[in-house]
């Protein structure tokens, strides 16, 4: 029996846990698209950033972080829109973790359902499998009324009614496996723009202070032939 004449056995439930597979990977393909570490976190962007902020450019740092569209961007740009405003550490913090925030939110969208297609599935497998042992009881009760009661229809109507519980399961693994996957990566990314951003806030911090007056030069000695040709000169 192939695997067509088994999708066929395992009755319509069947086509629901196909639809939340179909559903669940293209989910995960886009989320692994828009969840790029360049496209949220471009490390040289970030690094242009921290030295202009160190040279005290912070205009320049603000207009260059409104035209990326990146998270981290977006997020430095409230931190440097606060700074400009005047606003002392904590209230840059804020608009930091506010944005962040909403980034985080931003990031962990649709990947949800990778997770719910990897608990569904067992579930409608299992749903299905329910469904085809009640209908072998009623058709072995049919059969008993009728003195027609066989061991053999009665086992093949379990094995057609497991069909979908394991078609369920070879769905629901690989999602989880998936859904843990697109958590993790998010993790890591979070917690770099966590750090990325807080340094910008001790950077701020930093370039709110004077700067410290560089040391006075020694004056010139005069050259042997100016110190000759001023002992030369009278009195």
């Amino acid at each position: 029996m192939d695997v067509k004449e088994l999708f066929e056995q395992g009755g319509p439930l069947m086509w629901a846990i196909l639809a939340a597979s179909v559903v669940g990977v293209a989910v995960f393909i886009e989320r692994l698209w828009s969840l790029q570490r360049g496209k949220l976190l471009p490390r040289a962007f970030v690094d242009r950033i921290r030295g202009l902020v160190v040279k005290r450019k912070t205009s320049e740092a603000l207009l260059l972080c409104e035209e990326n569209r990146s998270s981290i961007a977006l997020i430095m740009a409230a931190g440097l829109r606060s700074f400009t405003q005047g606003r002392d550490r904590e209230h840059i913090k804020e608009s930091v973790e506010e944005v962040g925030d909403r980034e985080v939110a931003r990031m962990g969208r649709n990947v949800e359902i990778v997770g719910t297609v990897a608990a569904v599935s067992p579930l409608l497998g299992l749903l299905g499998t329910v469904v085809g042992m009640i209908q072998v009881f009623k058709n072995f009760v049919d059969a008993y009324k009728l003195g027609a009661v066989g061991p053999d229809a009665f086992a093949e109507g379990i094995w057609q009614a497991l069909i979908t519980t394991a078609y369920g399961l070879v769905v629901a693994i690989p999602m989880l496996v998936l859904y843990k996957f697109l958590q993790g990566r998010n993790e890591r990314i979070v917690v770099d723009m966590e750090e990325d951003a807080l340094g910008l806030v001790d950077l701020l911090e930093d370039a709110r202070l004077p700067r410290e007056p560089e040391p006075s030069k020694p004056p010139a000695k005069p050259s042997k032939a100016v110190a000759e040709a001023a002992a030369e000169e009278p009195a």
